[in-house]
C-alpha cells in the first residue's frame, strides 16, 4: 500500500462507506484535486454493506426530510448519472400505527413532509393490508405511506460513486486504515495510516460507528455509540405478493421483499453497545413475538441467511454534521439512516469543504449541540 499512498492530499476522507464515497465524488466532480479516501477494509464493507437498503423521506425532522428527499432524487437517476444499476424498487414505505399518539405524531410529520413535496399520506388499516398483504391489521388504527420510498442495493451505490469519484481523479485506497491525526494550533497537519503519513490540512470523518475514536485523534467529541442490529433473509416464499417496505412502528419490526423471499429485522431493546458483529439468537424470541402479533404468516417461513451490522447511534438519534478545528469536517451518527441520505450528505460535505452554503441548513446537527441547546430528536427511527 505504501507505494500507492500519496505524500500529500488536499483532503483525506476517512471511511469508504456510502457517505465517504459520495463525498469523494462530489468533491472531485467540483474540481477539488488530490482527494484521497482511505478505509481499513474494502469499500462499503462497514455498516453500508450491512444496511437493509431502505430509502425513504418519511422523517419527523425537517432537515432529515430535505436530506432524504434530495437523496431519493439521486437514487431515481442513479443508473443514468453513474452508469450503475442499483436495483431500486419503489414499493413505498408503510409505517403501521396502533396508538392514538403515534397517529397524531405521524399526521403532524406528514404535514411537514407534504410541505416539502413528499407525497406521504395516512391510510386506513384495510388500505395498509392491500399494500402489505402479509400483515394482521388487528389493533391497527392507521398507517403512514409514501409511494416514492423503497429500497435498493447499498453495495451498488458504493460501486457507482467510487467509480465516478475515480473518473474525476479522486484516489480511493481500501485496506489502508487510519491510525492517527496530527494537529498543530487547532489545525489539521496530517493523517497517519498503516501505509504511511499523508500531509493534509483537511479531514472528513465519514467513519460511521468508528467515528468517536477518529474525533478523539483531533480533539473533537463525536458522541457516537456502536450498536448491533441484525437482519434475516427468509427462504423463498411461493406466490409472494407485491409488498411495501413495512414497519410496525411500535416494535420496529420490519420487512421488505428480497429476491424471492423477505428481508426482515427489528431493533432489540436489550442490545448493549459495542463493536459486536457476530450473530446472536438472543433477540429471536422478541422478533417472534412481534411477528406473531403483526405478520403471523411469517412464523411458518424458514430463514436462509442473515447478518449483523452496526448502527452509529447518537443521544438524540440524529446525525452529526459540521466542522470543527479549522478543517475537520464530520458526517456521522445517522443512527441507521446514513445510507439513505448519503447522496445529499455528500453534497453537504462538499459545500462545507468549499465554504459554500449547502442546500439545507445543517447547523442544528453540529456535534456541540448536546453541550449547548440539547438534543434534536428524530422520531422515525427503524
Amino acid at each position: 500500500m505504501s507505494r500507492d499512498l500519496p505524500s500529500r492530499a488536499s483532503v483525506v476522507i476517512i471511511g469508504g462507506g456510502a457517505i465517504g464515497v459520495a463525498s469523494a465524488y462530489e468533491l472531485a466532480a467540483a474540481g477539488v484535486t488530490d482527494v484521497v479516501l482511505i478505509d481499513k477494509g474494502p469499500l462499503g464493507s462497514g455498516s453500508t454493506s450491512k444496511a437493509a437498503g431502505g430509502v425513504r423521506a418519511q422523517f419527523s425532522d425537517r432537515v432529515n426530510i430535505e436530506l432524504a428527499a434530495r437523496s431519493l432524487e439521486t437514487f431515481d437517476a442513479f443508473a443514468e448519472r453513474f452508469g450503475q444499476e442499483i436495483d431500486l424498487h419503489k414499493s413505498g414505505y408503510l409505517f403501521l400505527l396502533d396508538s392514538p399518539d403515534a397517529v397524531a405524531e405521524f399526521e403532524k410529520n406528514i404535514a411537514v413532509q407534504n410541505d416539502l413535496g413528499v407525497p406521504s399520506r395516512i391510510v386506513t388499516p384495510s388500505e395498509a393490508a392491500e399494500l402489505s398483504p402479509l400483515i394482521d391489521t388487528d389493533g391497527l388504527l392507521a398507517a403512514a405511506y409514501s409511494p416514492t420510498d423503497g429500497h435498493c442495493t447499498p453495495e451498488s451505490v458504493v460501486l457507482g460513486y467510487a467509480s465516478a469519484a475515480r473518473r474525476h481523479g479522486a484516489r480511493l485506497l481500501p485496506h489502508c486504515a487510519a491510525t492517527g491525526i496530527e494537529t498543530a494550533d487547532r489545525r489539521i497537519v496530517a493523517v497517519r495510516t498503516e501505509g504511511g503519513r499523508i500531509e493534509t490540512d483537511a479531514v472528513i470523518c465519514a467513519a460511521g460507528a468508528w467515528s468517536r475514536a477518529i474525533g478523539e485523534w483531533a480533539g473533537v467529541d463525536l458522541p457516537v455509540t456502536p450498536l448491533r442490529r441484525q437482519v434475516l433473509v427468509t427462504e423463498p416464499i411461493p406466490d409472494l405478493p407485491p409488498t411495501a417496505f413495512t414497519i410496525d412502528f411500535a416494535t420496529s419490526f420490519y420487512f421488505h421483499p428480497e429476491g424471492r423471499g423477505l428481508l426482515l429485522g427489528m431493533s432489540d431493546p436489550e442490545e448493549t453497545p459495542g463493536f459486536k458483529l457476530d450473530r446472536s439468537d438472543a433477540w429471536l424470541p422478541r422478533l417472534g413475538e412481534a411477528m406473531a402479533r403483526r405478520a403471523p404468516a411469517l412464523l411458518d417461513v424458514g430463514f436462509g441467511t442473515g447478518w449483523a451490522g452496526l448502527y452509529e447511534v447518537t443521544p438524540d438519534h440524529n446525525a452529526l454534521i459540521g466542522t470543527a478545528l479549522d478543517r475537520f469536517i464530520y458526517a456521522t451518527g445517522f443512527s441507521g439512516h446514513g445510507f439513505l441520505m448519503s447522496p445529499a450528505v455528500g453534497e453537504v460535505v462538499r459545500d462545507l469543504y468549499l465554504g459554500r452554503e449547502p442546500f439545507v441548513d445543517v447547523t442544528g446537527f453540529d456535534a456541540r449541540r448536546f453541550a449547548r441547546t440539547g438534543a434534536r430528536p428524530e422520531l422515525n427511527i427503524v
